[in-house]
């Protein structure tokens, strides 16, 4: 009786030796596989930036080329498009005393108001400083707060489906008055100043607070408007009642709405406004970041933030 228990007591642990060593094994191949994934990717990182820069035809010696711009994603503070990123780069661009012109390409749906004019005014500034043609290319999105960026330059284009337009200003929000009645919490603030606590999402909403946010946002929005109606001063040919509604449309429709100047890609557009398809590029992310970035800030950005 003695040897079978001994015998069980080995077995058990050659059993628990095994499965040690398969743990011990399994985590070792999963700090492998995680290690080679991230060298693998900052491998492509490098890779990306370098045929990024070797890809720029006009570094040839005497070759006309132009100052490249791109511009993607939601207009926010802290984010790729903003003005503290963008206006170094701006620039220069500008500055680039061999580039035929600007041309600056956008993809975003739009952000905060404040940054977008901040940008907008910038890139007039540098116009009027540097007196150089800007273009602007839309892509996929070219709305709201990118909009307000675009009537800054001397030309607009976009693809016959880039969605156009959204000249308007909204704000989001949550209300939790309902939740915090059935959690049983008491919301406690203490204010100096009888307005301080407008818009509490914790409070019930009150006429007072709608008319006020509704006036801030109407003042916003005549910002906006007079913006475009500068920008794109003898070229409306849409009803200002439909243009400034915050509505949006696709590329040719916003072509006979005078909103955009004509329809063209990227390269087309460098063609046709400088005779050439060459390019310098400044700025910009690599490919993978703003794969990985871009979608998470946009998600954060649209849940908090007041934009155009």
């Amino acid at each position: 009786m003695q040897n079978m228990n001994n015998n069980e007591v080995s077995e058990l642990l050659v059993r628990d030796l095994l499965r040690e060593k398969r743990a011990d094994r399994f985590w070792k191949n999963l700090r492998f596989v995680f290690w080679f994934a991230l060298f693998g990717l900052t491998i492509f990182g490098i890779f990306h930036l370098v045929n990024q820069s070797s890809s720029a035809p006009s570094t040839i010696k005497g070759e006309k080329y132009t100052a490249l711009i791109r511009l993607d994603g939601m207009i926010a503070p802290g984010r790729s498009f903003s003005a503290e990123e963008i206006i170094p780069v701006l620039e220069d661009a500008f500055n680039d005393k061999n580039a035929a012109g600007v041309v600056i390409d956008i993809n975003s749906p739009g952000g905060t108001p404040v940054q977008a004019a901040i940008i907008h005014d910038a890139i007039i500034s540098l116009k009027n400083k540097y007196h150089k043609k800007v273009i602007i290319v839309g892509e996929d999105l070219l709305t709201s707060g990118a909009y307000y960026v675009a009537v800054a330059a001397d030309k607009i284009y976009v693809n016959p489906n880039t969605i156009t337009g959204s000249i308007g200003v909204i704000v989001k929000g949550f209300g939790f008055v309902d939740l915090m009645k059935k959690m049983g919490v008491e919301r406690r603030v203490y204010t100096a100043g009888t307005n301080k606590d407008r818009m509490d999402p914790f409070l019930p909403q009150n006429p007072e607070d709608l008319k006020k946010i509704q006036e801030v946002m109407e003042q916003v929005h005549q910002h906006f408007v007079q913006a475009v109606l500068a920008g794109r001063k003898g070229k409306l040919h849409g009803d200002p009642n439909t243009m400034f509604t915050g509505d949006f449309w696709s590329g040719d429709v916003a072509l006979k709405m005078g909103l955009v100047d004509g329809l063209g890609n990227l390269m087309d557009v460098m063609d046709r406004e400088f005779g050439t398809t060459k390019y310098t590029e400044y700025g910009g992310e690599s490919g993978l970041l703003r794969l990985l970035g871009g979608p998470l800030n946009s998600l954060f950005d649209s849940m908090f933030y007041v934009y155009s």
